[in-house]
């Protein structure tokens, strides 16, 4: 329970600046052009709002709704989710939106996108200027990968080393790492010091995606880090930081994987286990407790391993941010076309997938990674050509430059409700799959 909370607030905390700085990215090129905003809101307010004040002399009410699905800034003479009938009923006054020439109702409907995407990059410029950018490179980890099912059956072995794939050098392990493998023709690894060549058969991604076994893990061996407590069963048998786990009743456990799960088959039983102290080899007997567990923690592999970090300057960090942001939303893109197959359909994943991404305890670092995706995300969604998101609205305004006439209000409510009923039925399925997906695991 006290995981969720944490994922939980994160995700609250991540979408909320999210959709403030989208907002605002209306709201601010809608005052530039003198058009009126009604209603700036973090989250939705049927019926009734958490919170709202409209200072002295304001167009605006800003107030704070009881649905967190996003929020939203009411543009006045616009025909949006509000669905505001009466007022585009009436006729066009000099400030609504509708009174206004295509180029500055384009640029405020692009300045959502537009304001996610330099948040994006803000912070990822920032984070490159405040803890640098420290990752293992793949030819350091000498004890190679675990690799899923999916991977081993197409010619991978555990411990094999990336290399190359389409004699491309792959040079950290992450999501470039697995998608340049899943698209290669071949791939080449270390395996007991030689080089081996395996092929990728076509459709890897979609086996991937239909097995949703993943991809590969950091092998790495167990070196004690600390122990969790000082009547744990590893510290009243005298187990110590730095000692290395080898065996367990005489099963060879070279790697961290390896030892957990010899330790899982034997719960509440007294376990023989080998380790290396002073590169001496010892063994100790041990009982395990309801979990086949020691009570000790593992060094983590980024200190086992060399890493790399490259560091930037305050003002070198924005152009490594940019190309960084610009990356990130080209791998994004590219993987867009798998949600089109059935294998991608059943991948989607709503808020609980989205909070899954955040970590289980508080880290600066990757909770402002997190959010600077999630910004890429939500501009690069709101960017398709959908009604009801801001891609439709200029789908219609790069129509009305072409044809020189505006589409038809009729026209415009009607695909407004389509594109928002296209919109919920996407959002029940995707938090639909979430809940299979908590059920069945």
């Amino acid at each position: 329970m006290e995981i969720f909370l944490i994922k939980a607030v994160q995700l609250i905390l991540s979408l909320s600046i999210l959709v403030l700085v989208h907002e605002f990215g209306h709201y601010i090129f809608a005052r530039w052009f003198k058009v009126r905003v009604e209603k700036f809101y973090l989250f939705f307010d049927p019926w009734f709002s958490l919170f709202k004040f409209k200072p002295k002399n304001s167009e605006t009410e800003y107030g704070i709704g009881w649905l967190p699905l996003g929020g939203y800034c009411k543009i006045s003479g616009m025909i949006d989710e509000s669905m505001d009938r009466e007022q585009m009923a009436l006729p066009p006054q000099p400030h609504e939106f509708r009174s206004k020439p295509a180029g500055p109702r384009l640029l405020i409907m692009i300045a959502g996108v537009l304001f996610n995407f330099l948040l994006a990059i803000l912070i990822y410029s920032m984070i490159l200027f405040a803890w640098g950018d420290t990752y293992l490179p793949l030819k350091n980890m000498k004890m190679g990968m675990y690799y899923s099912e999916t991977f081993k059956n197409i010619g991978f072995r555990d411990g094999d080393i990336l290399l190359t794939a389409d004699n491309k050098e792959l040079e950290r392990f992450g999501a470039d790492a697995f998608r340049a493998v899943t698209e290669a023709r071949t791939v080449t690894v270390l395996r007991d010091g030689a080089t081996e060549t395996i092929a990728i058969p076509e459709g890897l991604m979609q086996s991937v995606m239909r097995d949703k076994q993943g991809f590969a893990s950091t092998r790495f061996p167990f070196v004690i880090d600390r122990l969790s407590d000082p009547q744990s069963p590893a510290a009243l048998a005298g187990l110590q930081p730095q000692d290395s786990l080898v065996s367990i009743d005489g099963v060879s456990t070279p790697a961290y994987y390896e030892v957990t799960e010899q330790l899982g088959t034997r719960k509440n039983q007294l376990v023989t286990v080998g380790y290396y102290r002073g590169g001496v080899e010892q063994s100790v007997q041990i009982t395990t407790d309801s979990l086949g567990r020691l009570g000790i923690y593992s060094v983590p592999p980024d200190k086992l391993y060399a890493t790399v970090t490259l560091t930037y300057g305050f003002f070198e960090a924005f152009p490594a941010g940019i190309r960084l942001g610009v990356h990130t939303l080209k791998g994004y893109v590219s993987d867009m076309k798998y949600v089109f197959t059935k294998e991608g359909a059943t991948s989607l994943g709503g808020f609980g997938a989205i909070g899954n991404l955040f970590p289980a305890m508080w880290d600066g670092r990757v909770f402002w990674m997190t959010t600077a995706f999630l910004s890429i995300i939500l501009a690069f969604m709101n960017i398709l050509p959908i009604p009801a998101l801001d891609g439709g609205h200029v789908i219609f305004l790069l129509y009305e430059v072409v044809a020189r006439r505006k589409p038809n209000d009729k026209f415009l409510e009607y695909a407004q409700i389509v594109g928002m009923v296209l919109l919920f039925a996407l959002l029940i399925y995707a938090n639909g799959n979430d809940i299979l997906r908590f059920f069945i695991k």
